[in-house]
């Protein structure tokens, strides 16, 4: 059938399966959204604040779902405001497809009005991108970037569209949707000298990250741990890989990890490290990361062996496939000794934690755990208040913690956690900062006009709290711009202001009603919780440092 440029995206979009995009219109998208408002009885288009937001939500989106998030934009600036998120969505590694605008093809390169070049812009931030000027390859072009967002290691592409390929006519005709490209074991030879490795450990530990979650390997995770009597840890884009509450599972390892998860990472003889890219926030200092382990690293993407660490053996492949064929070759065995040592570290780790009463961090998010189903997807901002959340949090269910691992967003949150509602059909919790939610605190007009059931948790401390922590610690307390209190923001009358309902919670008491008021309300409600603005998050490593520095309170 004869259809437009713009008809094409649409149909082409459909044809893959997509059920919801979110974008802001322009100018030079204009003919898309036609085509969008022609088909918006197959296609649900979510208008948000900013193209910012449209990104993370097309992100939060992926995230919960592990489908492809999608987000459309118009040229110029509104192409530029998609760059945060879709650097966000591939330090990540998060499937997305951004589609944009751009002037017609007898203006490019002539600085037009709203011109930019948004392929030279996002190519270090996407797995591939286009230009697309000619309409004879626009449906197969988003076809390919389909593939080639869930692919492999996933991760974000764009397609350029210039005006007058929108506007132009072409044979269209629908195909299957496509599949990613199929994945591999490692090799047979890397697999067996692997097992040989890590029957001979003594002190055996599996460490995971969020390639763990994407090749949804958990039930063979769990196998190998039961097998070779070995503790579980992980990084935090792992969190929710397996249930928060599971006997081996130590927490989130690194600079803000569990105290027991990493040390025990620093004293294993073996670590099994699956999906995970041992960036600076788990080594700290990589001369002194795990100096009497071997390490045996399983990644699809082979790029990651030996970048950050020297692996004893580099097992490229799919982590599930190469789980499968490594799992058989393994002994059975019991680690009294390693198991009376990690006992030891969840004892230490017990008796550092904050047993305060009142509104501290972690009995803040303890009762906010009450409240959880297991499929509650739980978004956060990037801060204090993330790591409390991943440190304190108790999750069940997969691709339930929605948070910016690489980039580290402040602004993250509200789109992701419209995203993630919106892909899984439940009612999703927000926990941001005052810093954090200044960001892109606009989204709440767009989870009001959806009616999104959004609960948010707003750590209040009246300063950029993690940040403050750093200053204090080690720049003898020169505060330099991390006091927020001069703004005065009434957080609970801006939130009615955009139509959510909103409560203050000073004690426990108070937010436990106003938990019971959030989780009974139909769409966004935010709830503005004081906690003191010299609470720190730990343990922590400091700058420089190694598991021999951690530190697990103050005055250490």
């Amino acid at each position: 059938m004869i259809l437009s440029g713009s008809d094409i995206i649409v149909r082409t979009l459909i044809e893959q399966g997509v059920q919801v995009v979110f974008g802001y219109p322009g100018g030079q998208v204009i003919n898309i959204y036609d085509s969008l408002y022609k088909y918006r009885d197959e296609l649900q288009h979510v208008l948000t604040a900013h193209e910012q937001g449209a990104s993370h939500a097309a992100d939060g989106y992926a995230r919960a779902t592990g489908k492809v998030g999608v987000v459309i934009a118009t040229s110029g600036p509104g192409a530029t405001n998609l760059v945060t998120g879709i650097a966000t969505a591939y330090l990540d590694s998060v499937p997305m497809v951004a589609i944009t605008g751009n002037v017609t093809n007898t203006v490019i390169g002539t600085d037009g009005f709203q011109e930019i070049d948004i392929t030279g812009i996002t190519l270090p931030i996407t797995k591939h991108n286009y230009f697309v000027g000619s309409i004879e390859n626009l449906a197969d072009t988003i076809r390919e970037a389909f593939r080639l967002a869930k692919s492999g290691r996933p991760g974000p592409v764009l397609i350029d569209v210039p005006k007058d390929v929108q506007v132009a006519k072409y044979d269209y005709e629908p195909q299957p949707k496509v599949a990613p490209d199929e994945v591999f074991p490692a090799k047979d030879i890397r697999i067996q000298q692997a097992a040989e490795c890590i029957n001979a450990a003594q002190r055996p530990f599996l460490y995971f990250g969020g390639g763990l979650i994407t090749s949804e390997a958990q039930d063979e995770l769990l196998q190998m741990a039961e097998t070779i009597d070995a503790p579980i840890g992980c990084s935090m884009m792992g969190i929710s890989g397996v249930p928060t509450d599971y006997p081996r599972f130590l927490g989130m390892q690194g600079m803000h990890g569990h105290y027991a998860c990493s040390m025990a990472m620093h004293k294993a003889d073996v670590i099994i490290a699956m999906g995970a890219r041992f960036n600076d926030r788990v080594t700290g200092n990589r001369a002194k990361f795990a100096v009497g382990a071997k390490i045996v690293h399983i990644d699809i993407d082979g790029a990651e062996l030996g970048k950050s660490v020297n692996p004893a053996h580099g097992l490229r492949g799919d982590v599930k496939k190469t789980l499968q064929k490594l799992l058989p070759l393994l002994k059975k065995q019991e680690h009294p000794q390693w198991q009376a040592t990690i006992q030891q570290l969840l004892e230490e780790e017990a008796a550092s934690l904050d047993s305060r009463e009142g509104m501290t961090p972690r009995n803040v998010i303890s009762m906010l755990n009450r409240y959880l189903s297991e499929n509650t997807p739980v978004a956060t901002d990037v801060g204090q208040h993330q790591m409390w959340a991943a440190q304190y949090l108790n999750l069940k269910t997969s691709r339930r913690f929605i948070s910016s691992g690489g980039l580290g967003t402040m602004g993250f949150g509200m789109g992701a956690a419209i995203g993630a509602s919106m892909g899984t059909g439940e009612r999703t919790v927000l926990i941001t900062g005052d810093g954090s939610f200044g960001m892109n605190l606009n989204e709440l007009a767009t989870a009001v006009v959806n009616k999104v059931p959004m609960v948010i948790l707003l750590l209040n401390n009246g300063v950029l709290g993690m940040v403050r922590q750093w200053q204090t610690l080690f720049f003898d307390k020169h505060y330099s711009n991390t006091m927020l209190t001069d703004r005065q923001t009434d957080f609970v009358k801006l939130a009615e202001a955009f139509g959510a309902q909103a409560s203050r919670a000073l004690t426990l008491a108070e937010l436990e009603e106003a938990l019971n008021k959030a989780f009974a309300c139909d769409g966004p409600y935010l709830i503005d919780c004081a906690i003191d603005r010299d609470e720190f998050v730990l343990p922590m490593l400091p700058p420089g440092g190694s598991m021999d520095d951690i530190i697990v309170r103050i005055g250490d």
